[in-house]
């Protein structure tokens, strides 16, 4: 029987937690084990994005019964400096955002109000209320991507070539820069008393997404049709992991924040290991090994936005500085979300619960640092 109350040192029991875009893939992972630790949960979100949602599947099923479910957008700084204020949060999660890159490319407007500007009115609130802990989430794909065959450092440049990564790059230095300038570790308990951490991983998959244009949710769609999903770019190498991977590491910084370890307040990469670095296809191979009735063929599109062929990150920082450790291989990893979505459309059952309990039990069983209790 596993004590979620005791995980990450028992942190989260009776803290007051913010997550924003709660109702997202991400989010609503996150939201869903914050409360199993006895966090109070506020989620903030202008909307669900998907029908259906893994947040009103959760909800449904009575896993929510205890979050504060606010809608609001976080462009909107009355709104959000009200949330904050009202509610006096110990720790920011900031997860909302325009989450698509082709989505990008037809609005880049919104994209970048969403991802930019969001992000500074959640910065501004947050210094407003004197927040005692921010962790900003933003993707792997901020880093100037050059496509070479070693993984991306946390001190390499910020780029994009997208709308969507040029934007997740501006918010990593839009972070540093009010890490610098406001909540400065040097000036921590003197000038101020808040930290701010920035995270980035990659392409993580699980059940309960059905986001337009992503790989998983496309293959376990047409699966459930008994359809042939169609494949653009078989050949794309992508760092893939189960959406509770970095979500632990997410929590590890929140934990080392709130405890006041200020040499955390940084930014942050969290990927698999080097197995985990496969292509589109191997993905495809392997993920029909545990539901027969996913199919494929590769198409080529008239229109293609671009998309690199090759992304990877280096962990090291994260696996020597805060003991951050990966839980579930890729076999494990593809098991788990093909099973998922099978029981999810054949049986109509839910298995986000089961799926993090095994988490957390193959995490006590190898001893990483924030399962021991």
């Amino acid at each position: 029987m596993i004590n979620f109350e005791k995980l990450f040192s028992g942190i989260y029991k009776d803290t007051t937690v913010l997550v924003t875009g709660h109702t997202g893939f991400k989010g609503s992972w996150l939201s869903l084990w914050l409360i199993q630790m006895g966090a109070k949960v506020i989620g903030y979100s202008k909307d669900i994005p998907t029908e259906p949602n893994h947040f009103s599947l959760l909800k449904n099923n009575g896993y929510y019964d205890n979050l504060i479910d606010v809608r609001g957008d976080i462009r909107d700084k009355e709104n959000l400096e009200k949330v904050i204020s009202n509610y006096k949060p110990d720790i920011v999660f900031h997860l909302a955002a325009q989450p698509l890159v082709r989505y990008s490319y037809e609005n880049p407007v919104e994209t970048y109000e969403t991802n930019v500007l969001g992000t500074l009115q959640v910065l501004e609130a947050c210094k407003k209320s004197k927040i005692k802990a921010i962790v900003n989430i933003t993707s792997d794909k901020c880093y100037e991507n050059k496509e070479w065959v070693w993984g991306y450092r946390e001190n390499d440049p910020m780029g994009g070539y997208d709308l969507y990564s040029s934007s997740k790059g501006c918010a990593e230095l839009l972070t540093a820069s009010y890490r610098n300038s406001f909540f400065n570790s040097n000036d921590y308990k003197v000038s101020h008393y808040t930290l701010l951490a920035s995270c980035r991983a990659g392409n993580v998959i699980g059940g309960g997404d059905w986001a337009k244009d992503r790989l998983i949710c496309d293959i376990m769609v047409a699966a459930s049709k008994h359809e042939k999903v169609k494949i653009r770019s078989p050949y794309a190498t992508r760092p893939w992991q189960h959406v509770l991977e970095p979500l632990s590491g997410y929590l590890m910084i929140g934990q080392k924040l709130l405890e006041e370890k200020k040499e955390f307040g940084d930014a942050w990469n969290f990927g698999p290991g080097g197995e985990g670095h496969i292509t589109v296809v191997e993905v495809l191979k392997n993920i029909k090994k545990y539901w027969a009735s996913i199919e494929y063929e590769i198409v080529n599109a008239e229109k293609q936005y671009h998309e690199a062929n090759l992304l990877k990150l280096d962990c090291s920082k994260a696996h020597t500085q805060l003991h951050w450790k990966n839980v579930w291989n890729n076999e494990t990893t593809f098991e788990k979300t093909a099973y998922w979505y099978k029981q999810y459309y054949e049986n109509n059952t839910l298995l986000s619960l089961e799926d993090l309990i095994a988490y957390v039990d193959d995490a006590k069983m190898k001893q990483i640092e924030w399962a021991n209790v």
